[in-house]
C-alpha cells in the first residue's frame, strides 16, 4: 500500500488528536505543496443537535480508532465521473 493509499484509507475512521483530544471522524485528506499530509476532523453533533466546527490536523497529531468500524464506504476515487471534471455527486439545487 504507497503512502497516498494508505492516508486516503483514513477516510470515514474515529480520529482523536493526541496534542488537544479533539474527537471525530476523518471527513477529508489532503496533500499539500510543502509535503504535510493533513486530515479534516468532523466531531459529532452535540447533544442540542448543533455541529461544532471540523478541525484540520497533521495526519502525525492522529490516533486512529482500531476497533471503531468506518462510518461510510470510501468512494472509489479512479471510477468516479466528478474524477474526470465532471459534475458532481448531486444536482444543483434550483435558484
Amino acid at each position: 500500500m504507497s503512502k497516498i493509499e494508505k492516508n486516503l484509507s483514513l477516510l470515514g475512521l474515529t480520529a482523536t488528536d493526541c496534542v488537544t483530544g479533539f474527537k471525530g471522524v476523518v471527513t477529508s485528506v489532503s496533500f499539500d505543496l510543502f509535503g504535510c499530509i493533513q486530515a479534516v476532523v468532523t466531531p459529532p453533533a452535540g447533544e442540542n443537535g448543533k455541529q461544532e466546527d471540523s478541525r484540520w490536523y497533521d495526519v502525525a497529531r492522529l490516533k486512529i480508532s482500531v476497533t471503531a468500524e468506518r462510518v461510510m464506504p470510501v468512494p472509489d476515487y479512479e471510477n468516479i465521473s466528478v474524477a474526470d471534471g465532471e459534475k458532481g455527486p448531486a444536482e444543483k439545487p434550483a435558484m
